[in-house]
């Protein structure tokens, strides 16, 4: 029996691209977008309670109650009958609101380890209807790929191959909630539908996000970001519905050579794209 499972990985993500198709009648949005997964990593450890009660401890940064780390092992709880339990333990690094997918990467990362750690033996796709009703983002985070072509509402992923990639990634201190970009009655919702082929032929081309007017309406530290981008020569855009903004950066401009001069209170940060997520066929047999 396994008692405990530390220093699982949940990785950030970016959007490449990201547009708004339509609406459902439910009130949903219809979005494409490609993801990719960074070296940005929360850290969970997670150890079995006999008693079946769940807890969390937060090992740096102190996060919401009953955020979606709590959630997620509620529902997969439930899923399995209702009589296991966890301690869980998270190093948060991501910062919330921001447009990394950090809870939704966390909520992912913890189904997948207590299918693991109590042996429940479900499957990706029966983890990803459970992730589903958690947030948009996590049937992405529970694929097992780096690149993922993203459409509906979060739940058809398939996988794409695209070379290594570096990016510079700024996160103000000022963050946006989701649900106000969505609600926002000036939200471009009906972007002509684009197809992989199309990106696959000019992926540069796509590097748009029809969330960031918004954004930048809402926090005009959005805008600041890809100016500062903007000054030392790289195009810049928002991931996901901000606050954050990131730029790609050449393979063959040494990270010394791009010196972003952004406030003190700004976080600036280096990244690479991932192979495949780290815990990538997790949802497909045991520790």
């Amino acid at each position: 029996m396994v008692r405990a499972i530390h220093d699982v990985a949940a990785p950030a993500k970016l959007n490449l691209f990201l547009q708004v198709t339509g609406r459902r009648p439910d009130g949903y949005h219809l979005l494409q977008s490609v993801f990719t997964l960074i070296d940005w990593c929360d850290t969970l450890h997670f150890e079995r309670r006999p008693d079946g009660a769940l807890t969390r401890e937060d090992l740096g940064v102190v996060l919401p109650p009953d955020d979606l780390i709590l959630r997620a092992a509620r529902a997969l709880q439930q899923a399995g009958g209702g009589h296991h339990g966890a301690h869980i333990g998270v190093t948060k690094r991501i910062p919330a609101q921001a447009g990394l997918g950090g809870g939704s990467s966390d909520a992912a990362s913890t189904l997948l380890a207590l299918n693991r750690l109590w042996g429940l033996g479900l499957s990706q796709a029966e983890l990803a209807r459970i992730g589903l009703a958690l947030g948009a983002d996590v049937p992405f985070f529970l694929c097992g790929n780096s690149h993922g072509w993203v459409e509906g509402i979060g739940e058809q992923v398939r996988a794409l191959a695209l070379p290594p990639e570096r990016f510079v990634v700024l996160k103000p201190p000022q963050g946006l909630s989701t649900a106000a970009i969505f609600s926002a009655p000036d939200l471009q919702r009906n972007s002509k539908p684009a197809t992989i082929t199309g990106f696959a032929a000019d992926p540069y081309g796509f590097r748009r996000n029809d969330l960031q007017p918004v954004a930048e309406r809402l926090c005009p530290q959005v805008a600041q970001g890809i100016d500062l981008l903007a000054r030392i020569g790289l195009k810049g855009q928002m991931t996901g519905s901000g606050s954050a903004v990131f730029a790609q950066v050449p393979q063959a401009v040494a990270a010394d050579a791009v010196r972003v001069q952004a406030p003190p209170d700004w976080q600036v940060r280096w990244c690479s794209s991932l192979d495949a997520h780290p815990l990538c066929g997790w949802a497909h047999g045991g520790v």
